[in-house]
C-alpha cells in the first residue's frame, strides 16, 4: 500500500487541529464555526505552514513575514522555528507567545496570555519544553529552557522557572510544584447502604 503523500499528511494534521479545537472547547458548535472564527486555530495552522518553510534556509525570511502577519491577525505569536506536536489547542488566543526554541508535545492546551519564553539573550536552547497533555492557564509564563513533564497543569498567572515533574500542578510566583492527592471517597452512611447494617447488627 502506497504511503500518503506529504500533502495528505499535512491536511490530516490540519484536520486534527480542527477536531481538537472543536472537542476541547465546550462553546464550539460545529466545525465550520471553529474553522472560520477561532484565532488560536488560525495561528496554529499558519505555524504549520511557516514551520515547513523554516526548514529551508532560503524560505526563512518569508516564513517570518507570514508569521508576523498571522501575529497581527490573531494576536498569537508563534516562531516558525518552534517544534509543536499534534492537536495543540490555543483557547481564545490573544497574547500567547511561543519562542523559537520551544518544544510542545501532543494534546497541549494553552489559554490566552500564556508565554513560552526565554530568560537569556544567548543563542541556543532558551525556551521551555512541554510534554504531552500539558495545560497552561491564562497568563502563565514558562521561562527559560525548563522541562515540563507530561500531564502537568500550570495555574493561571503562574511563573515557572524550574522543571516541573510529570503529573504535577505548578502554581504561584515563582511556581511551586504540587502533586495532586488522590480523591478520598466520602464515608458511607450505613443507613444509606443497607448491606452495611449487617456489620452493625453483628
Amino acid at each position: 500500500m502506497r504511503p500518503p503523500s506529504p500533502l495528505r499528511r499535512f491536511l490530516r494534521v490540519l484536520r486534527e487541529d480542527l477536531e481538537a479545537a472543536r472537542h476541547r472547547d465546550p462553546a464550539a458548535r460545529n466545525g465550520l464555526e471553529v474553522a472560520l472564527v477561532y484565532p488560536g486555530l488560525h495561528a496554529v495552522w499558519t505555524y504549520r505552514l511557516t514551520h515547513r518553510m523554516w526548514r529551508e534556509p532560503a524560505l526563512r525570511l518569508p516564513a517570518r513575514v507570514i508569521a508576523q502577519i498571522a501575529r497581527a491577525a490573531t494576536g498569537v505569536e508563534i516562531h516558525p522555528g518552534a517544534k509543536i506536536g499534534r492537536r495543540l489547542f490555543i483557547d481564545h488566543g490573544m497574547g500567547v507567545v511561543i519562542g523559537e526554541t520551544a518544544v510542545v508535545g501532543d494534546d497541549v492546551l494553552l489559554f490566552h496570555g500564556s508565554t513560552l519564553g526565554g530568560r537569556s539573550m544567548k543563542r541556543g536552547k532558551r525556551h521551555p519544553t512541554l510534554g504531552d497533555r500539558v495545560v497552561v492557564g491564562a497568563g502563565a509564563k514558562i521561562l527559560g529552557p525548563v522541562w515540563v513533564g507530561d500531564d502537568v497543569q500550570v495555574g493561571a498567572n503562574a511563573v515557572v522557572v524550574k522543571d516541573v515533574p510529570a503529573g504535577s500542578v505548578a502554581v504561584g510566583v515563582p511556581a511551586r510544584n504540587r502533586v495532586p492527592q488522590p480523591a478520598v471517597p466520602p464515608a458511607v452512611d450505613p443507613v444509606e447502604d443497607p448491606s452495611l447494617l449487617i456489620e452493625y447488627v453483628i
